[in-house]
């Protein structure tokens, strides 16, 4: 077997159990937050305190990854999940609410560390001509785990109880670590030798292409941080068990694994623009369906479509921000361009919560459309003003 090949895919089963641990949660958060007694503002905070701490560690992350040291915060990124999930547990049996918005803060902040290195050793190690492919392969494992995590997630709740579903992020976490283990004892070295000694030109994060990528992703990620927030707490308010929303998040998984490589393979041979229209569209399409019916089974329908958009839209954008820059500099630009990524999901989860006072749960559901619309405009405005190679 190729060693490059093998290596490629040790770190994308890391990332797949990474986002096991994290995507595990998602079903849980809400209803757990509203056992606690939360306001649907605060269900909102505790949602989004993740992204804060990711945004600020994340660049915390892009520094270290840029310094050669891309899989040494991989592993960490994964250890401290692991303190995270045993925590979570903690916080289930001792009901304490200050103790899980704590946890909720360290979670985000191995994020922050894992998820830039994560998506730039994918582009380091992609064959010549192949990188949104390699991409698509990468953002399958992110998919798989929204396949596989949130029911796992959902069903651990119902029938394990909240301690038992958190345990899950502590175990896969666990496992994502050992994946990265042998990658490191081989490339970990040449990415050091290479790296720590040369100048960093962070100005070339200024690029058109990667600019319009990285403010599109703040949009999409407010848009889909309604749904994923706000939509569990809507059938919690209506009395569903929690592997309600852990179906229609797999639902969006599977349709996301789908089409995850020939979103990569497409934006090679396209160019990452029109493949990233094509996705937003659909996804567009998908939450105006769920604005009419929000629960299932019809609400299965508007799953399908969102996965399947998401699978074209996340690696065609991927390789519109990152598939040009310069791999001394590739890191920093994956946390720059993740970044967007947190602060779009914050933003989301604490306006949409306030919004929720006022609106309710069902209400939020109207805002996804029209912010997945400005991401869609703004991802398309270098090709008209002429930047058609990002």
């Amino acid at each position: 077997m190729d060693e490059n090949f093998r290596n490629i895919w040790l770190l994308n089963f890391s990332t797949l159990f990474f986002f096991l641990g994290i995507s595990s949660v998602s079903p849980i958060v809400s209803p757990f937050a509203i056992t606690l007694g939360a306001t649907p503002f605060l269900v909102g905070l505790l949602a989004g305190i993740t992204s804060v701490l990711s945004l600020i560690s994340k660049p915390i992350g892009g520094l270290i990854g840029d310094r050669g040291y891309r899989l040494e915060a991989m592993i960490f990124g994964n250890l401290l999940s692991l303190v995270s999930g045993v925590l979570y547990v903690v916080s289930a049996l001792t009901g304490s609410i200050w103790l899980f918005a704590f946890t909720r803060a360290l979670h985000g902040f191995s994020m922050g560390l894992f998820f830039p290195s994560s998506l730039s050793t994918a582009v380091d190690l992609a064959p010549v001509g192949r990188v949104g492919e390699t991409l698509g392969w990468r953002g399958m494992m992110f998919s798989l785990g929204n396949i596989v995590g949130p029911a796992l997630g959902g069903y651990a709740s119902d029938y394990l109880g909240f301690s038992g579903a958190f345990a899950l992020v502590a175990f896969f976490s666990l496992v994502g670590a050992l994946f990265v283990v042998p990658v490191r004892r081989t490339v970990g070295k040449v990415f050091g030798s290479t790296e720590r000694d040369e100048k960093a030109d962070y100005s070339q994060l200024l690029r058109p292409y990667f600019v319009a990528a990285s403010v599109a992703l703040l949009f999409f990620s407010a848009s889909y941080a309604g749904v994923t927030t706000f939509l569990p707490a809507l059938y919690k308010e209506l009395s569903y068990p929690q592997r309600v929303f852990g179906t229609y998040m797999m639902v969006i998984g599977i349709s996301s694994f789908v089409t995850r490589v020939l979103g990569g393979k497409s934006a090679d041979r396209m160019g990452p623009i029109p493949v990233s229209d094509a996705g937003l569209v659909t996804i567009i399409t998908g939450y105006g369906l769920l604005l009419f019916y929000p629960t299932p089974p019809a609400s299965y329908v508007s799953a399908v479509l969102i996965g399947a958009g998401f699978g074209l839209a996340v690696p065609a954008m991927q390789l519109m921000a990152l598939g040009n820059l310069p791999q001394r500099i590739r890191t920093m630009g994956s946390s720059v361009y993740t970044m967007f990524f947190d602060i779009g999901t914050m933003s989301g989860q604490f306006s949409l919560g306030y919004a929720a006072e006022f609106l309710g749960y069902a209400g939020v559901l109207k805002f996804p459309p029209l912010l997945a619309g400005i991401a869609l405009l703004t991802v398309t405005l270098p090709y008209f003003l002429g930047d058609r190679d990002g």
